[in-house]
């Protein structure tokens, strides 16, 4: 029999789980042609401004497919207000068998993309971290700090909000942390000031000027999930030594690095894929004077992984309940 689950049940047991290690082994399955992801389904609405991502696929030599549906809607281009919802499908291959849905309420992609940022710094992030900077305050600025915490030992960060009341309450979700957090409501100290670079807005003009990233600096952008949505100036695209995306395919129609290409700054042939990179020391960062850039646009692969992590989880705690 189908289970479904809420949003409090799939947090409890998220807390046993390690999405970063999950999410890797995704990457590497989907770079190695061991996935079947479809092109991404959309819709994307103006009045008002929003979008709807539905993400499917599976692995071949997998028990399971997913569908996602994941939405995010914007009250206004000058306002903070952002609602989102969304749930998980986990189907048996085979049968067609619905195993659960998973009300999530969008809070796994939003583990699962943090999870991303974390394997992008894996293996691009300078070692000798300065400052890190956050661009956008939002949910997944917040966390993608917390799922860094493992991975980087940089405690400073500046953060850059859209508005001092958005800063104030980031400042007042992470003040249990141990980082040691500025803001600012200029992107330029950001550029200036830091050589690890995470953005996290639905902006679809650049917020990061090219003139100002330092050479060595790491930059993962993960907000332009659309075609329509534009977080960098591609000529830092252009400088950059290394440019990842977590789907090539994908980031060709999306992200930074469509428009890169769109600008005629970036070849294709210049682009590696993130599954590529984990396996491969030679295309990972090799001096500090590197500039490198992660593109994630957010790959159904990682939906997949994320789902059956919990899943099996959800089992595993209903059975120790049970005897």
């Amino acid at each position: 029999m189908s289970q479904f689950y809420n949003l409090t049940q799939i947090k409890e047991v998220l807390k046993k789980l390690q999405p970063i290690k999950d999410i890797e082994e995704g990457f590497v399955a989907y770079s190695e042609g061991k996935t079947r992801i479809p092109p991404v389904g959309e819709m994307i609405f103006e009045k008002p401004p929003g979008d709807v991502h539905i993400k499917y696929g599976y692995i071949v030599d997998d028990d399971y497919y997913v569908i996602k549906i994941a939405s995010g809607f914007f009250e206004s281009p000058d306002s903070n207000r952002y609602t989102s919802d969304g749930l998980l499908l986990l189907f048996k291959k085979g049968t067609g068998e619905l195993v659960c849905a998973l009300l999530d309420e969008c809070h796994l992609t939003n583990v699962r993309t943090a999870a991303a940022g974390a394997v992008a710094a894996r293996y691009l992030a300078p070692k000798h971290i300065d400052c890190v900077g956050i661009v956008g305050a939002g949910t997944q600025g917040r966390m993608q700090l917390e799922f860094l915490e493992s991975i980087i030992d940089c405690r400073d960060v500046m953060v850059w909000g859209m508005n001092q009341k958005e800063l104030d309450e980031y400042l007042k979700y992470m003040e249990p942390s141990d980082y040691n957090i500025r803001t600012t409501l200029r992107t330029e100290d950001i550029a200036d000031g830091c050589n690890f670079i995470v953005t996290a807005t639905p902006s679809k003009t650049p917020l990061l000027p090219a003139d100002l990233i330092r050479k060595g600096t790491h930059i993962t952008a993960m907000g332009s999930d659309t075609p329509e949505k534009k977080e960098l100036d591609p000529r830092i695209l252009q400088k950059a030594d290394i440019v990842v995306a977590d789907s090539i395919s994908q980031c060709l129609l999306r992200g930074e690095i469509h428009h890169a290409l769109k600008a005629g700054v970036l070849k294709k042939e210049g682009i590696v894929e993130l599954g590529n990179v984990i396996v491969n020391p030679k295309l990972q960062r090799t001096s500090e004077e590197q500039t490198t850039i992660a593109d994630l646009t957010g790959v159904a692969v990682q939906d997949l992984q994320i789902a059956k992590a919990v899943y099996h989880a959800l089992v595993d705690k209903n059975k120790s309940q049970a005897t």
